[in-house]
C-alpha cells in the first residue's frame, strides 16, 4: 500500500512539475542558445572572409599598412571574444559588441581604400570578396534581430506568472538584447 501512494505521489510531483512550464522555459532556452550559436556563425562568417579581402587589397596597396595592420588585429580582438550562450548576460554581450563594432570600423577604412586605387576597384577578386562582406553584414543584421525576438519571448515567457515562481526555482535568467551601437540613433552629417 505504501509503494501505490509513493507511485501515486511521484506521478502527481512530475504531473505538476511538466505543467509548471520548467519544460517550456528549458525549450525557450535552448532556442535562445542556439539563436547565439547562429550570430556566432555569421560573424565567423565574415571574420573568415577578412584574411583574403586583406591580401587581396596588400597586393594593391601594400604602403597602407596601418590601415591592413588595424584590420587584422581587430578581427584577432574580435575573434577572441568568447561568449557562452547559457551565461549570457549584459556585461558579456556589450564587450563582444564593442569588439564586433571595432572590426566593423576597420572594415570600412579597409573598403575606403578602394576609391584610392582604381586598380583595387576593378579587381574582380577583391568585387567579389567586398560583396560578400556586404552580404554578410545584412546576415548580421538579420541574425541579430532574430536572437532579440528569440530572447524576447524566452524573457517573457519566465517573467510571466506563475512562470517567475519556477524560473526562480530553477535559476532561468533573463537574457540581454543586441542593443544599436552608440550615436546609431543619430543621421549623419551629410555635405555637398
Amino acid at each position: 500500500m505504501k509503494s501505490v501512494k509513493s507511485i501515486a505521489l511521484a506521478a502527481l510531483a512530475a504531473a505538476s512539475l511538466s505543467s509548471c512550464g520548467y519544460n517550456t522555459m528549458v525549450e525557450k532556452q535552448e532556442a535562445v542558445d542556439a539563436q547565439w550559436a547562429q550570430v556566432e556563425n555569421v560573424y565567423q562568417r565574415r571574420a573568415d572572409l577578412i584574411p583574403n579581402l586583406v591580401a587581396t587589397v596588400k597586393g594593391y596597396a601594400s604602403h597602407e599598412s596601418e590601415t591592413l595592420t588595424a584590420v587584422v588585429e581587430a578581427r584577432t580582438k574580435a575573434t577572441s571574444v568568447n561568449v557562452d550562450a547559457s551565461s549570457l548576460n549584459q556585461e558579456q554581450l556589450e564587450n563582444f559588441q564593442k569588439a564586433q563594432g571595432e572590426l566593423s570600423s576597420a572594415l570600412g577604412r579597409l573598403l575606403a581604400i578602394q576609391e584610392a586605387y582604381p586598380d583595387l576597384k576593378a579587381n574582380e577578386n577583391f568585387r567579389d570578396l567586398s560583396a560578400q562582406l556586404e552580404g554578410t553584414e545584412n546576415r548580421i543584421a538579420t541574425e541579430r534581430k532574430k536572437f532579440n525576438d528569440t530572447a524576447r519571448d524566452y524573457n517573457t515567457f519566465i517573467k510571466m506568472f506563475p512562470n517567475n515562481l519556477m524560473a526562480g526555482i530553477f535559476s532561468f535568467e533573463s537574457k540581454p538584447y543586441f542593443k544599436a551601437d552608440e550615436g546609431s540613433d543619430k543621421a549623419p552629417k551629410v555635405e555637398f
